[in-house]
């Protein structure tokens, strides 16, 4: 009886043991961008957001002479005028045709073109055509978003009316990767022209940061999948701590008995 309760006890600690290897991760698997001193950031492009279909745009024209400028300016709805609601409403949305409605030129088509595109674009014609004297023109993405889910502590979809913000920055908005999230796998979903496209990337490397992705576009999705440890635990036994209680009641019947 004595020899088959050592038995159970031997066993035992080699469960322990097993479940406490289980739960160590490497460094390898959580720390960003290992290989950063390999990659030269200076020949690092950037990516631009090209206008598309639904977006909402803010434009502002003013000139020298500012009543000059009154007639190239949606009429403003009243309220706070930094209400995001508000700049939404008097907004430029882009139609299906990628063209918008802009006063006294009329229809402008916006395919290809970037916020500073069009920005250049507007200048020139208001210029040339004679319409305004050094015109200054101001446009801005309103609606911009980004959709994170998986394993960071604030899933959700995030608003940014930044040029540009980094994948890194995007997954700041939602809190970073829980310590359970696999940084090595995390799937990228973008839609550009009605067509969309995946992409896997792994954070411990600083490869992403010279292609397409390493900025946000707007109605990007990012998921961070589970590491192995996270899948493991959502089995019969949760979670490491859970595994020890049933391994510590289990010997401390076995000593009672004794």
């Amino acid at each position: 009886m004595i020899k088959i309760t050592y038995k159970i006890q031997h066993i035992l600690v080699i469960t322990l043991i097993f479940f406490a290897c289980q739960s160590c991760v490497s460094k390898k698997n959580i720390l960003y961008l290992q290989d950063l001193n390999s990659i030269d950031i200076s020949k690092i492009n950037s990516t631009e957001n090209i206008l598309q279909e639904n977006d909402i745009l803010n434009i502002n024209i003013s000139s020298l002479e500012m009543k000059a400028s009154i007639p190239y300016n949606k009429p403003s709805y009243q309220g706070n005028n930094n209400s995001m609601e508000l700049m939404k409403l008097n907004g430029y949305l882009v139609s299906k045709n990628k063209t918008i409605n802009f006063p006294v030129l009329g229809e402008v088509s916006v395919i290809g073109m970037t916020p500073e595109a069009l920005e250049n674009y507007l200048k020139q014609r208001l210029e040339s055509e004679g319409h305004l004297l050094n015109p200054n023109v101001s446009i801005r993405l309103v609606n911009a978003k980004v959709t994170i889910l998986g394993e960071v502590n604030s899933p959700g979809t995030y608003t940014f009316v930044e040029k540009n913000i980094s994948l890194l920055q995007a997954l700041g908005l939602a809190g970073d990767l829980t310590i359970d999230g696999n940084r090595k796998d995390i799937i990228f979903i973008r839609e550009f022209n009605g067509k969309r496209t995946t992409k896997n990337i792994d954070l411990t490397s600083a490869e992403w940061l010279d292609s397409p992705y390493q900025n946000i576009q707007p109605n990007d999705v990012i998921i961070v999948n589970p590491n192995s440890k996270k899948v493991k635990s959502a089995g019969l036994i949760g979670n490491i701590s859970t595994a020890l209680s049933i391994a510590s009641i289990l010997l401390s019947t076995i000593i009672l008995i004794r």
